[in-house]
């Protein structure tokens, strides 16, 4: 009896599973695809509205971490630091003394903000933090809208500086020609907001080079680096045609077509409203693309070229007389057409109001629930998108403790 019992020990012991005093495996006894699989999906779990103390915890940790990195990071590069500090002391001392130069001064302190914010909120909708912030619909796209609204409306894209950009008011000295837009062309307001669709082009650029920059280091340091994108984009790398789904055929063609074509496939993919270009910079990265050959193409793409053709888009659809079929259309509707085409049509005549306003009269203060309601549209996407980079954040610092455990074990 004895010998069978040891006969039967022996399995487990060939391939390292142990047993606790229940007689079950324990984790630490799994293989370490599996180890890693079961590690991966408790991070996930950690969310704020699963665990809120534990993950604020992790992501107050990974935050200390990430400003330790940095501050390393700029104390190695101190040389171009303080060269940047100089230049901005000076900055600073010409912005302060007062001479014929300030006019030229507050010109490009206003185009750098501007140019700035754009650039900030083109970064944020693409560099990966969380899940996104979908800046083109909550901030560019509006803004497009509002002045191809006012362009027809006012006759005349010389909207006087202030208050424009952050208040729309049509310009007195077409006072007699207002509603006339005989005047406005196509690309008369392409002109006006191209600065800024530029700009929020060129940030959704920049916003692709982390990932870049991370696949072109693990490629060439031959490390595996702790990222789901760059884990997914290997495996769908080794994985066999008969495996992959529609979704994961197309993200290889894309792949393929990069890989090949270089420049311009690039170039093309950046080019259309793409959803499939989210791998592009792993892409690039992974096969040591050249850095100026990725985003040189990418600029190009998404700053002037697909820029141009959201542009286009959105100045149509909010033309004058589209917006007015629409509205028209909405009053079709049965049983509620009626209720729903009322507010439409007054929020469009405030807005209209709006424009006509002089220095010295009052403001319309009176508030329509559709704007009321974008308002809060974006208060909540914005809370979100602050809540997915804390659970990110948390679920980096989780994988960072199970990468050092194995790290452990490994030694």
């Amino acid at each position: 009896m004895a010998e069978c019992a040891a006969q039967e020990e022996l399995p487990q012991r060939r391939f390292g599973v142990k047993t606790d005093q229940n007689g079950e495996v324990t984790d630490s006894d799994l293989p370490v695809h599996e180890r890693k699989q079961k590690d991966r999906e408790e991070s996930d779990t950690l969310v704020l509205w699963r665990k809120p103390l534990v993950t604020l915890h992790y992501f107050t940790l990974e935050l200390l971490i990430t400003l330790k990195l940095w501050m390393r990071r700029l104390w190695q590069r101190r040389q171009t630091v303080f060269g940047l500090l100089v230049v901005l002391t000076l900055l600073s001392i010409a912005y302060s003394i007062e001479g014929t130069h300030q006019e030229y001064v507050r010109y490009m302190e206003k185009k750098t903000l501007w140019c700035a914010y754009w650039v900030g909120l083109g970064i944020l909708s693409s560099v990966g933090l969380g899940t996104g912030l979908h800046t083109f619909l909550l901030y560019l796209g509006p803004h497009i809208a509002s002045v191809t609204l006012a362009a027809y409306e006012c006759g005349s894209v010389d909207f006087p500086e202030p208050p424009y950009p952050d208040q729309i008011v049509c310009p007195q000295h077409k006072a007699t020609e207002l509603g006339s837009d005989a005047d406005i062309s196509l690309w008369t307001i392409i002109s006006k907001v191209r600065l800024e669709a530029c700009m929020w082009g060129a940030g959704t650029a920049i916003g692709e080079l982390p990932p870049y920059f991370m696949a072109r280091a693990a490629r060439l340091s031959g490390a595996d680096p702790d990222d789901d994108d760059y884990q997914k984009f290997e495996e769908m790398l080794d994985s066999t045609q008969s495996e992959q789904d529609f979704a994961t055929r197309a993200k290889v063609a894309v792949q393929k077509l990069i890989q090949k074509v270089g420049f311009f496939g690039i170039l093309a993919c950046a080019s259309i409203p793409n959803p499939l270009f989210d791998l592009a910079g792993i892409t690039c990265g992974h096969f040591l693309v050249p850095f100026w050959t990725f985003f040189g193409a990418t600029l190009i793409g998404k700053a002037v070229i697909k820029m141009h053709i959201q542009k286009l888009f959105v100045i149509v659809t909010f033309s004058r007389h589209i917006v007015e079929q629409m509205v028209s259309l909405i009053g079709a509707v049965p049983l509620l057409g009626a209720a729903l085409q009322k507010p439409f049509r007054e929020y469009l005549e405030a807005q209209k109001a709006k424009l006509h306003h002089r220095a010295g009269e009052g403001i319309p203060t009176e508030e329509n629930w559709l704007s009321w309601l974008f308002e809060k549209i974006v208060v909540i996407m914005v809370c979100f998108f602050v809540c997915s980079i804390v659970n990110s954040m948390a679920q980096s610092y989780a994988k960072r403790k199970q990468q050092k455990k194995y790290s452990e074990v490994e030694k």
